[in-house]
């Protein structure tokens, strides 16, 4: 634990102006990323007497070996910023938001030439329009179902639009009316997305217009006595009246609406999120909020809302405008409240009020939000999966078990895979405050010492320790920080568009976890030895009797089997092991996939792909000749040549 007074700045040193700052570890690692109106008076509060500060703030300044800040113009700059590194770095004393589930969105690629709509989860990607969230993805397929009658749009897949473009006929959605199909031009490219578009709108909410068209259509055709075309009409119209049923009216007047509600204790909160957009409601949207940092309801809501609209960019597109609405209600306002509205009217481009409901519908609607986020917190609390206390009691179990100085906040584990000793892999999972982060996995392929594959696990173990300890002490040599100690990082103003080099395992473990028993143990602790790791704590976790095996001990560590502990360290291993699995089975997959272009001189992975891309398959570029493959970008003559032999060999 550093002492605060080693890196803290001069007084005079610190700007009064408005800015952004950032702790970070002994290990150059940003930790801790916040905003003020007043840097100096900010970052003095820091800085004061440890036993005054609230308990989280106590533990991130002394995790802390230097800060850094960045001046901004205006305080709506700072809060941008802000959040563009929160993204960036995930400081583990930022405030967490984890989704409560995977939502659902419908997404119209407007990016593409001929836009498609779908089912999309995750992150939101740059040129696609997002509807939703809904609860369910057979929700969204319904509603689709329903809207193709009157906005026959492109909803397959990239392969089967282009098959049916090659073959010439359009696919089942094609016969049966339920698209256009431009694959086959049918429909014009432009008269596709002018379809689109009007789709988008319907789904913007702007119902009423496409209902007044279609009735009107649907009476001209029954005047001139085209009673087919008026029921089909008649249908189209009733599966749009279907489609709008099917999220009631909540709120009059056509209004554009984010409801937010939040419940919650000192450790923890769940927050959730109706969005209303003409008068009904879209989409329900949900997170468990672990308060890691001393944050009140206020600030607490200020960082949900840039979480929620953070990712919007800065235009005044229709996008924005459906991703931020006019109103945005929370149950308390936040402290910075004309700069959280100014950054969020930049956003959408037109007036956004942040406001809490008093009376009317939006409060009781408010109150309704607020009754599903009780609920979703009561949930949250029953499966304890995300549980603070639960979490760190295991890391309390573990650092007791093995003796260590502190708790094992970064745990490695490491698991080998192979079949009878061919295509062997090794995984590496990352677990930080017991809690899995994907982003840093990796996984390695075994070469041995003869570059054929290691001769048992063993040695494979000790390769891959070896290369990943290895790695670390270069990038630390790379950032100048070998053998740093506290008083070593420096504290001072950063430009906050400076360049970071992302070093990929810059950071040390504070525990290494191996799948295994003495032996593997052994090979592990013979790797770090060898490289001169000491600071680094080491076990193994054998699968027989989940025994902890340390370095030199002839006994293992026995946990009692209700031990939150051993769970942690059997999570880590079970999850190593899956991600070995998978790791094993691609390369085992791509390694009995073999093409006779394989052996082709000069002709790499990027490059057949463009061969086969442009002649269609194997048998098409069977039959070309060495100019033809000579056209193709990227090759020359005597690549073509060593082609057509291949193929003809």
């Amino acid at each position: 634990m550093a002492d605060p007074a080693t890196y803290r700045p001069k007084p005079g040193e610190i700007p009064t102006s408005p800015g952004v700052y950032r702790f970070r570890d002994e290990h150059g690692r940003v930790i801790y990323v916040g905003k003020a109106k007043n840097l100096r008076q900010r970052l003095s509060n820091y800085f004061q007497d440890v036993a005054n500060l609230h308990e989280r703030t106590r533990r991130m300044v002394t995790t802390a070996a230097s800060v850094e800040w960045t001046v901004v113009g205006t305080e709506v700059e700072a809060l941008a910023l802000e959040f563009t590194w929160i993204q960036q770095y995930d400081p583990r004393f930022n405030v967490k938001y984890r989704d409560d589930k995977s939502y659902p969105y419908l997404a119209v690629t407007l990016g593409e030439e001929v836009p498609r709509a779908q089912v999309m989860r995750g992150a939101k990607r740059k040129g696609t329009r997002y509807f939703g969230p809904y609860g369910h993805a057979w929700a969204i397929r319904e509603t689709l179902d329903l809207l193709l009658r009157v906005f026959p749009i492109r909803t397959c897949s990239a392969g089967v639009y282009k098959r049916a473009g090659q073959s010439g006929r359009p696919c089942l959605l094609g016969y049966i009316d339920k698209c256009s199909a431009p694959c086959v031009g049918r429909i014009s490219v432009d008269d596709h997305r002018a379809l689109v578009l009007d789709f988008c709108d319907f789904m913007a909410g702007d119902t009423a217009k496409f209902e007044r068209r279609l009735t009107k259509r649907m009476q001209e055709a029954a005047a001139e006595m085209e009673y087919e075309q008026a029921a089909r009409l008649r249908d189209d119209i009733e599966a749009l009246r279907r489609a709008t049923e099917k999220n009631a009216v909540v709120l009059g007047d056509a209004t554009d609406a984010d409801v937010f509600a939040l419940v919650g204790d000192e450790l923890e909160a769940a927050v959730q999120v109706f969005h209303v957009r003409g008068g009904r409601i879209r989409g329900q949207r949900g997170w468990v909020v672990e308060k890691v940092e001393d944050i009140t309801d206020g600030e607490l809501v200020e960082h949900l809302l840039q979480q929620v609209y953070g990712s919007v960019e800065e235009t005044t597109g229709p996008e924005s405008r459906d991703a931020v609405p006019r109103e945005v209600l929370v149950p308390v306002l936040p402290p910075d409240l004309d700069q959280v509205g100014a950054w969020l009217t930049g956003l959408r481009g037109a007036r956004v009020d942040v406001r809490v409901p008093q009376r009317g519908d939006k409060k009781e609607l408010a109150e309704t939000v607020r009754k599903n986020a009780e609920h979703a917190l009561m949930l949250h609390r029953t499966r304890r999966a995300g549980d603070l206390t639960t979490r760190s009691q295991a890391l309390r179990e573990i650092q007791e078990a093995l003796d260590l100085e502190s708790a094992p906040l970064r745990i490695e584990c490491y698991d080998i895979s192979h079949t009878q000793g061919t295509y062997q892999s090794a995984s590496m999972v990352v677990f930080e405050d017991g809690l899995a982060r994907k982003s840093e996995y990796r996984s390695f392929s075994i070469r041995g010492s003869d570059g054929a594959g290691a001769r048992d696990d063993t040695e494979a173990m000790h390769e891959v320790i070896t290369r990943r300890f290895r790695r670390y002490l270069s990038d630390r040599l790379k950032a100048n920080d070998v053998e740093m100690s506290a008083g070593d990082l420096p504290s001072g103003e950063v430009d906050a568009d400076a360049p970071e080099e992302k070093a990929r395992f810059a950071y040390p473990p504070s525990l290494v976890v191996v799948d295994g028993g003495p032996p593997q143990v052994a090979a592990a602790k013979r790797a770090m030895d060898e490289l001169g790791i000491t600071d680094v704590a080491l076990c193994g976790l054998a699968k027989r009797l989940e025994e902890v095996w340390v370095p030199g001990e002839d006994y293992p560590v026995i946990l009692q089997r209700s031990s939150e502990g051993l769970y942690l360290l059997q999570r880590v291993r079970d999850e190593a092991h899956r991600f070995a699995i998978t790791q094993h089975r691609r390369r085992r997959s791509k390694g009995m996939t073999a093409s006779v272009l394989d052996d082709v001189p000069g002709l790499g992975p990027a490059r057949k792909k463009v061969l086969l891309t442009h002649f269609g398959s194997l048998k098409r570029l069977k039959t070309a000749s060495v100019e033809e493959i000579a056209s193709v970008r990227g090759m020359g003559d005597k690549t073509a040549e060593a082609v057509v032999a291949a193929l003809k060999a």
